[in-house]
């Protein structure tokens, strides 16, 4: 299903009543696919891109182009709370004076990111990341940095509708179950409409790269990467051959293959990490073990986030142990 690369602003029709738009990201994957479902007089947003002029200027192209076809937004459906995919949500929502929908876990992360942004927080990272291990020059580049969220999210709606696991949507006379997953974001919802074969699955299940699963300072023992693979396993009754609207890349079909291929990627990495804990380690000395390339300071974060995901995972499954030492930094070794 490989198509030329989308225009921002522009659109292309996957089945009659929804198309996708891709707008450009300053940061990686680079790329996000937002998708277009008629509903009535005009068309209800699925996702919105991060908050910059650039992709605000391709709003403004595509609302008063061919993608919109002289309709407006009728609805907002925002998958989950990060920037490329809710950047936008309240400049769009005022704009159309409607209430965005989301699930009432990704609209309170959204919210708690984006005014949770002083200094506290982040001295808070950079603790937990110490902890971890990581050099004093990415500590400083994460401190100068500052807190992500609000640089790339505009000022957000104050009233939301809640969405559910399980519920059923009717958009433009189709409907659409919510599907949530977890992992890579706390309740992200995905859309499936079983009567159009087709699956919006935000980042849950993309056709290239598997979504990223980290481990961060605000829910230390949580276990991401065991949710998302749980995740994993609720999209198994859906038909093989529906097709997948990931949020980055191209359209696809071979859902379970896919499935398959994600679950076996985790596994050897995990195995790969035992591995590496036949010693005590760090979880900066152990990235090594997964990322088996030069890393920028940028992606030594997300590196290091990911290691420490994994590291969780297995000491849920009882394979390994943590020993916080003397001089402030957690090593891990085999149970």
């Amino acid at each position: 299903m490989n198509q030329p690369p989308l225009a921002p602003g522009a659109a292309q029709e996957i089945i009659p009543g929804l198309r996708r738009m891709r707008f450009p990201l300053p940061f990686p994957p680079h790329d996000v696919n937002v998708w277009l479902l008629e509903d009535g007089a005009g068309w209800t947003v699925v996702d919105t891109g991060a908050d910059n002029d650039a992709t605000r200027a391709a709003w403004r192209t595509a609302m008063a182009g061919d993608a919109f076809g002289g309709r407006g937004v009728s609805g907002l459906l925002v998958t989950h709370f990060h920037p490329d995919h809710a950047g936008l949500m309240g400049w769009l929502a005022g704009m159309a004076g409607l209430m965005p929908r989301m699930t009432r876990m990704e609209w309170l992360q959204s919210r708690n990111f984006w005014f949770d942004s002083g200094p506290d927080l982040m001295a808070h990272q950079a603790d937990f990341m110490r902890a971890a291990g990581a050099p004093e020059p990415f500590l400083d580049f994460l401190l100068a940095r500052g807190p992500v969220y609000p640089q790339n999210v505009a000022p957000l709606p104050r009233a939301f509708e809640a969405i559910a696991d399980g519920q059923l949507l009717r958009i433009g006379g189709r409907a659409f179950e919510i599907i949530t997953g977890q992992g890579h974001a706390p309740d992200m919802a995905c859309l499936h409409c079983a009567e159009a074969g087709v699956l919006i699955a935000a980042d849950q299940v993309l056709p290239r790269i598997s979504p990223y699963i980290g481990l961060h300072a605000a829910e230390p023992m949580a276990d991401p990467l065991g949710q998302f693979l749980s995740s994993l396993g609720k999209l198994r009754r859906l038909p093989e051959d529906v097709v997948v609207l990931p949020s980055h890349g191209e359209p696809f079909q071979g859902l379970h293959a896919r499935l398959d291929a994600l679950a076996a990627h985790h596994e050897a990495r995990l195995d790969a990490l035992a591995q590496g804990c036949a010693e005590p380690r760090t979880p900066m000395q152990l990235v090594p073990h997964l990322f088996r390339r030069e890393l920028d300071l940028h992606n030594l974060g997300y590196a290091l986030s990911e290691t420490l995901a994994h590291l969780r995972r297995l000491e849920a499954l009882g394979a390994i142990r943590r020993d916080p030492g003397a001089d402030g930094l957690i090593r891990w070794q085999r149970s």
